[in-house]
């Protein structure tokens, strides 16, 4: 049995990966903003009061966990928020900077806070996404949320870098295009399936393939 943390856990793609890793028998530590109905009903470890941007916040779920081993870390919270060039307003700037502090800074900031809970072996997951690839954009616009999700792909591979004497493996996980709240319910995948996999590619993580930038369903993405 592994323990494993899921931040943004209290619903779509966090609540799926922390029901599957619950359903397999593995020890789960959700963390996120506010709890919900379907996240108590996992028998994870909720523990609420998380805003990945909040410095105080993080620094209160180190206190928590107290050192306490972890296995597996899945940095998924994430928000997006779209943006067109030109009608960019100083709201729309306020939004793209609130998306680098969740989607960029939050993976980071989490990470370092726990790094006391860290050891050889641990597995680190950042959740990303293509959007954040510089060679697959073809169609522009989502100003904060391309830029956010490039600025964790450079961070995920100085994470995978600076962390691998430690024994410690990083890999940057786009989940597919999931039917959440955040797009709408719009999507090619069910949160389930993009869990499933998601859960697959941790557990063939290792230091060989540390500081990829990988599909749900295995295969290269480009950077």
């Amino acid at each position: 049995m592994q323990t494993v943390l899921v931040t943004g856990a209290n619903r779509g793609i966090g609540l799926a990966l922390v029901q599957r890793f619950r359903e397999r028998g593995d020890r789960v530590i959700a963390a996120c903003r506010n709890s919900s109905a379907e996240l108590d009903a996992t028998g994870a470890q909720v523990e609420a009061g998380v805003d990945v941007a909040d410095d105080a916040a993080v620094a209160d779920l180190a206190r928590r966990l107290d050192g306490q081993r972890l296995d597996v870390v899945v940095l998924n919270a994430g928000v997006l928020s779209p943006q067109s060039y030109g009608d960019i307003d100083p709201a729309g700037f306020q939004s793209m900077r609130d998306q680098f502090e969740v989607n960029a800074l939050g993976p980071l900031r989490v990470l370092q806070a726990l790094d006391g809970c860290l050891g050889k072996g641990t597995k680190v997951g950042i959740i990303t996404s293509r959007m954040g690839s510089m060679e697959d954009n073809t169609s522009g616009g989502h100003y904060g949320y391309r830029a956010s999700k490039a600025a964790v792909n450079a961070i995920g591979r100085s994470l995978a870098v600076d962390l691998k004497d430690r024994g410690i493996a990083v890999q940057l996980l786009h989940p597919g295009y999931v039917a959440t709240e955040m797009v709408g319910g719009r999507g090619e995948v069910q949160p389930e399936q993009a869990a499933a996999q998601l859960v697959e590619r941790l557990d063939e993580l290792d230091l060989a393939t540390t500081g990829s930038f990988r599909h749900a369903n295995g295969s290269a993405l480009p950077w």
